[in-house]
């Protein structure tokens, strides 16, 4: 088992032992956690920022990703909440989640859109959703409601999505590019599981003013371009990143930090 880090670690560091944590999934899945670890660093910057030492944090959608693993190994209690319904899980089964159940994750299998969450009042230093909250086919705005009542006062709520007007969709799209999702991602499956509504910046300010949090910011950043399978949108990313990141509006992923009043 890993040992759980304590103190501050650094970037190197908390990659490092992501790349070993990603070992340890299925040789089926290891590669694609691999090649996640930069965006879940980042993640887990983001949290290192926020949250007091041995922390507890939920994530929110966070599947059988990464970052619920990543918090743990940073010392956090950290609580997994997803209804574990993708593709991957029913391809994979119980050894999808074998690295967290090993590292004493917490695993909640819950639809949370359509059940709510019975998390206990003030009990979180954090509650984290990356990359769920555009999959959801229901307003997000109880639960949302519920996870800020699961804060402790002064706790931090961080928010990642897609941004539906980033820099390359309003570009490609006047061309008939850029639909959300594939034709058989939508058409072909029994049940869509893809992009339902993504937010933009004005959304994500939305949410925030609702939920009466303070200290609000919006991040950008450009995951999805450093991974693309085309050599040359790579290449662009690296050359366009950190230009775009001076207008979160213009990045492919939109981050919302908020706190919680009371503090």
């Amino acid at each position: 088992m890993i040992a759980i880090l304590m103190g501050t670690p650094g970037t190197t560091e908390i990659a490092r032992h992501l790349r070993e944590l990603a070992r340890e999934y299925p040789d089926a899945l290891a590669g694609a956690q691999l090649t996640d670890v930069p965006r879940i660093t980042f993640h887990l910057k983001l949290l290192l920022g926020l949250v007091p030492p041995g922390g507890r944090v939920a994530d929110i959608g966070g599947g059988i990703g990464l970052f619920s693993l990543g918090a743990r190994a940073l010392g956090c209690e950290s609580v997994l909440v997803d209804d574990f319904r993708d593709a991957v899980n029913l391809q994979h089964g119980i050894a999808a989640l074998e690295p967290h159940r090993k590292h004493g994750v917490e695993i909640v299998s819950r639809d949370v859109i359509a059940d709510g969450v019975e998390f206990e009042p003030a009990g979180f230093d954090a509650i984290t959703s990356f990359d769920s909250l555009e999959h959801w086919h229901h307003s997000p705005k109880k639960l949302l409601h519920q996870l800020i009542a699961a804060l402790k006062p002064g706790g931090w709520l961080i928010l990642g999505a897609p941004n539906c007007v980033n820099m390359r969709k309003r570009i490609t799209v006047p061309w008939g590019r850029g639909k959300w999702s594939g034709m058989g991602e939508w058409y072909e499956q029994p049940v869509f599981r893809g992009h339902v509504r993504e937010p933009d910046v004005r959304d994500l300010r939305y949410i925030a003013r609702d939920l009466k949090l303070k200290a609000t910011r919006v991040l950008g950043r450009n995951w999805q371009g450093r991974v693309s399978p085309r050599a040359l949108v790579r290449a662009l990313t690296a050359v366009f990143d950190l230009p775009l990141r001076m207008n979160p509006g213009w990045c492919a992923d939109l981050y919302l930090l908020g706190r919680k009043s009371g503090a």
